[in-house]
């Protein structure tokens, strides 16, 4: 599903050049659950930009579903972005001034989906994380637990081949984010590959495989559990 080799990034800091990724390999298999800890600085925000299409590396190549993505224009980024992966965030990004099903219905609406089957699909997912009672709730109505869920039923929702996490439990308490890990797990026993990002070990251990990152250099250390 993913596959990096020799993937750099560096980042002028004044008179300093910073490297953020510093050569990494790394692959990750369909339907793996992998984490990526590390503190803050270790370069694992780079890395996930990198991975989410969301910024390019210096050098090095990067397969995403057996496509070269290290050479595409803006908008052919986009389009995979759109397509190929789900974003959750610690933030949830969830747009305020729609609710739950409107947020949902959003990158349906922009892959071009018909509003009615974007409706159907996005209520469907709703369903599925447990929100139907919810859909018309704006986020300000809604719980941390419950924004997480609407942002989880809005990035399955276009069917990616990966979800990649950022943070996801960050923002919720203890219990919450238990939760949401337990979610997650159920989603990948289930066939989706998860990719989570997280400065948090005992939140990365329950993946199946952790990769520590430390000034930009990966260290699989193998199955968590």
């Amino acid at each position: 599903m993913i596959a990096m080799t020799g993937l750099s990034k560096t980042y002028q800091m004044g008179d300093e050049t910073i490297c953020a990724v510093d050569h990494i390999d790394f692959q990750v298999k369909a339907g793996e659950f992998v984490s990526i800890v590390g503190p803050s600085g270790s370069g694992k925000s780079t890395l996930m930009n990198i991975i989410g299409l969301l910024d390019m590396a210096d050098s090095g190549t990067y397969l995403l579903a057996g496509k070269d993505v290290t050479q595409l224009s803006d908008n052919e980024q986009a389009k995979i972005r759109n397509e190929k992966i789900g974003f959750v965030f610690q933030s949830f990004n969830l747009l305020p001034k729609m609710n739950a099903l409107e947020n949902v219905m959003v990158p349906l609406l922009y892959k071009g989906m018909g509003e009615k089957d974007a409706k159907a699909r996005a209520l469907e997912f709703l369903e599925k994380m447990k929100l139907t009672d919810r859909y018309q709730h704006l986020s300000c109505q809604l719980s941390g637990g419950q924004q997480q869920r609407v942002a989880i039923a809005r990035a399955l929702a276009c069917s990616p081949d990966i979800i990649l996490a950022d943070e996801p439990t960050g923002a919720l308490d203890s219990k919450t984010g238990t939760e949401i890990m337990e979610l997650l797990a159920m989603l990948n026993d289930r066939g989706q590959t998860i990719l989570l990002i997280t400065h948090d070990l005992k939140v990365a251990t329950k993946a199946k495989r952790v990769v520590t990152i430390g000034d930009g250099k990966l260290m699989d250390t193998g199955d968590a559990r």
